[in-house]
């Protein structure tokens, strides 16, 4: 797993200053960008996939759709989208949580969940770790279970996984990488 690490940071890109000043972006468009590195980082994310007993992969709006997309293809799972308020055609079911500085709202289909579905949550980077909460909470809501949590990078010194714990309800929380 060590190469694989290094291969994966190796592809990272730290753009200072963005999206304001102060804050270092992690740019993981290098990675995708290069096929050894972003089949490498597919093939570790369905070998999680596999571990959780997934039967289903919910990808983050925007990246995590990225990620996840391939990821279900490679585990032969099922891939659903969960997106920012009103982006989805039809009947949805929403969650609405906080922000640094207000609230967002994310919404699924309810209908591609069921109780017999285990669900993987798969997204590029853990951060604060409201947006995994409130799609955990969304999945629940629709029936089905979660089987864990998956991400590329997980940004250690803003806690969310400590504020997923209770979430995450003894589900796994695996992360590639942790800066």
């Amino acid at each position: 797993m060590t190469d694989i690490r290094e291969l994966l940071l190796s592809r990272i890109r730290d753009v200072a200053d963005y999206p304001e000043p102060g804050v270092v972006f992690k740019d993981i468009t290098p990675l995708l960008a290069d096929p050894a590195a972003f089949t490498a980082l597919t093939d570790a994310l369905a070998e999680i996939a596999e571990g959780t007993r997934a039967t289903k992969v919910v990808g983050l709006e925007a990246r995590g759709f990225i990620l996840g997309a391939p990821v279900a293809v490679r585990a032969g799972l099922g891939f659903i989208p969960v997106r920012k308020a009103g982006k989805l055609p039809g009947a949805t079911l929403a969650q609405a949580y906080d922000l640094e500085y207000g609230s967002a709202e994310i919404e699924v289909h309810a209908e591609d969940l069921s109780p017999d579905d285990r669900i993987l949550v798969i997204d590029d980077v853990l951060a604060t770790g409201g947006t995994a909460e409130a799609s955990l909470q969304l999945i629940r809501r629709a029936g089905a279970e979660v089987a864990g949590l998956a991400v590329l990078m997980e940004l250690g010194f803003l806690n969310g996984r400590a504020r997923l714990e209770p979430a995450l309800n003894g589900a796994p929380l695996e992360a590639l990488l942790t800066v």
